[in-house]
């Protein structure tokens, strides 16, 4: 038997909701490439991949003495996701939408000292979350690009194919268990390292090198010591990810109506040098931008601290993993791959052919 350890290239669902081509760096969703629909609002983002109108739900907070202020946040989001309940599908799908940055930002500022800021219902979806976190008024014209630019981010990373976390939702579906329980546990996959991404380093790195005349020097360095630049490489895009463009192109426009480009045009240098240097080093293995490189310089831009990089990521992702769920309750089918058993056989056994 022929096994395909970690499932790769096996076709285990049908979706309508993202197709990623890594041979073309392609990314499509709900049947719109990810550089047209990146202009969206996130709600109508979501109600495309929902297929029906998101509407407004009450977002659910733990209590003050619910969550430890000593969690990382994105223990304190699993924890503050798992509490939640609902009666069918469609409740829980707006409730985890409109609770999870919530759950974050409340999170965030507890952790500090500070009280939590309650949603407001004039506010959109990533308004309402910049407000949450830090009393932005998304009203006022100077912030108005920060919210923009969380937007794109936002829709750019809200669903990118059969990844680990979005599979883990969809085997969560298959067996009859409710929603809450999905999504709790796509966010402890998401969690793990080698999924996640870590933007945040990709920024440090940035910050590290300080100044373009040095950016091959300490670039050289880490690439001799056998170090990974931040930032580039896919395990499924063989070129550019296209995201990256996308949020290259946000940052610009957010950096450039703050007056200030000084950051963006060093990681513009950076990104230049380190894939002149991958590719002088690495011949052919075509380790491109991916997209934490510009998630971390636009994230930095609106505001977020570093910590904040994953959890945001995730109340996006949240969008697509329901989505996934819904696909998944109207295939009606368990998701059960098999095994082969490589262990020690009963002496009377005849071992099974491979």
């Amino acid at each position: 038997m022929n096994v395909k350890h970690g499932l790769e290239g096996v076709v285990a669902a049908e979706t309508r909701l993202s197709m990623v081509d890594g041979e073309r760096g392609e990314l499509v969703i709900g049947g719109f490439r990810v550089e047209e629909l990146a202009a969206w609002r996130f709600e109508d983002v979501v109600e495309l991949l929902w297929g029906f109108d998101v509407g407004r739900a009450s977002a659910r907070l733990p209590g003050r003495g619910g969550l430890k202020p000593t969690l990382r946040l994105m223990d304190a989001l699993r924890a503050g996701v798992a509490a939640l309940s609902a009666d069918d599908d469609r409740e829980a799908a707006s409730l985890l939408l409109w609770s999870c940055p919530a759950i974050v930002a409340a999170h965030w500022r507890r952790s500090r000292g500070l009280e939590a800021i309650e949603p407001r219902e004039d506010l959109g979806f990533a308004a309402n979350y910049l407000y949450m976190l830090n009393g932005v008024e998304a009203n006022v014209e100077a912030n108005k690009e920060l919210v923009r630019g969380l937007e794109t981010y936002l829709n750019t990373v809200v669903d990118h194919g059969l990844n680990a976390s979005t599979f883990t939702a969809r085997v969560i579906a298959s067996t009859g268990s409710d929603f809450v329980s999905a999504i709790t546990g796509a966010i402890g996959a998401l969690k793990g390292p080698l999924h996640g991404g870590a933007p945040g380093p990709a920024l440090d790195m940035v910050f590290e090198i300080g100044d373009a005349s040095r950016a091959e020097e300490v670039l050289r360095r880490k690439i001799e010591s056998g170090e990974r630049l931040m930032g580039f490489g896919h395990r499924v895009y063989k070129v550019r990810d296209p995201r990256a463009d996308v949020l290259a192109a946000a940052a610009e426009r957010m950096f450039t109506r703050a007056g200030d480009m000084h950051l963006y045009d060093l990681a513009g240098a950076v990104e230049r040098t380190a894939l002149r240097l991958l590719e002088e080093y690495k011949p052919g293995r075509k380790l491109q931008t991916n997209v934490e490189f510009y998630t971390a310089l636009l994230l930095h831009g609106i505001g977020l601290d570093s910590e904040l990089f994953t959890p945001t990521f995730a109340i996006s992702r949240v969008a697509g993993w329901i989505a996934h769920c819904f696909e998944q309750r109207a295939v009606g089918r368990l998701i059960r791959p098999e095994s082969v058993y490589i262990g020690p056989q009963p002496a009377d056994l005849q071992p099974v052919s491979g």
